[in-house]
């Protein structure tokens, strides 16, 4: 997958590095007692972060939906050049006539490879080039298995017709995978958020009553009481800590599960869990003015 640093990142950075110090500005006192002054600096500072990393992710999105269409217009192209040696026409020629037409996204890539057949550069090594330059890994199998098959004797209008007709298995498998596991994404989502409900209910009406019942001064501001066998000595622990720790983990590996269930690939669920940690620690920074 071609995926490129553009000047148009340095914008969304820009705007994220603004948000943060307009909130260390506004929101925080660098005096004593030195801290947030107010419950919105913890919410501004995801915000900023989000601004700034918001274009990098909005355009790997694209970018998975671009590969897709080239996908798409490759399996067109495959069977075009099919039709063209089914009549009788050279590879070479097949590839210079099939390139003729509108393939959108793919047309680039079309055109130099038709240049570089039409300069005498072998039509192997022309196939090979394109299927690098468009960095899809399906596209590179494919043509590797075009090549494989040619060079070893084979019917190269049989091997065109099957790579046709496995691409479009394949894309359909996972079309029927990505919406039979669209009502589990759902659920994954609800989960998550019904977990941070729960999390902050006990941090936020369950604990306070608990703290008062108890009358223990180290169960105050999120944190409970471990008393020994003589309850002479107690050890404050700060729960709001473990719970937005939690809220994390639990964001990413759910995240990450539901990538494997759509995609197939763990690594796809990554801007899933992203989103899932973004949207979780938003919710309980501006619930409760701080982690």
């Amino acid at each position: 997958m071609n995926f490129k640093f553009r000047n148009i990142y340095f914008v969304g950075i820009a705007v994220g590095a603004l948000i943060l110090i307009a909130d260390f500005l506004i929101f925080f006192s660098f005096k004593d007692p030195i801290g947030p002054t107010a419950r919105w600096f913890y919410p501004m500072i995801i915000l900023g972060l989000s601004a700034g990393w918001a274009q990098f992710w909005y355009d790997y999105m694209q970018e998975i939906k671009r590969q897709k269409r080239i996908e798409e217009k490759f399996m067109d192209f495959v069977r075009n050049i099919g039709s063209a040696v089914k009549s009788g026409i050279s590879i070479p020629s097949s590839v210079l006539h099939a390139s003729a037409k509108d393939y959108d996204e793919l047309n680039p890539f079309l055109q130099k490879m038709a240049n570089q057949v039409r300069m005498g550069i072998p039509i192997h090594r022309a196939f090979v080039n394109f299927a690098e330059d468009t960095g899809n890994k399906t596209i590179q199998r494919a043509i590797a298995i075009v090549i494989e098959a040619e060079a070893s004797g084979g019917d190269i209008q049989n091997v065109l017709e099957s790579v046709t007709s496995s691409l479009a298995s394949v894309r359909k498998l996972k079309e029927e995978q990505k919406s039979g596991t669209y009502s589990q994404i759902v659920q994954g989502y609800i989960i998550y958020f019904v977990f941070i409900a729960i999390m902050l209910v006990l941090q936020l009406k369950l604990f306070p009553k608990l703290t008062q019942m108890t009358g223990s001064p180290g169960a105050m501001s999120g944190g409970i009481s471990l008393l020994g066998a003589s309850d002479v000595a107690s050890a404050p622990v700060n729960l709001d800590t473990i719970f937005f720790a939690l809220m994390l983990i639990q964001g990413f590996f759910a995240g990450i599960m539901i990538g494997k269930f759509t995609e197939g690939k763990a690594r796809s669920g990554l801007i899933h869990s992203l989103i899932l940690i973004t949207l979780g620690a938003l919710v309980i920074t501006t619930a409760k003015g701080g982690i």
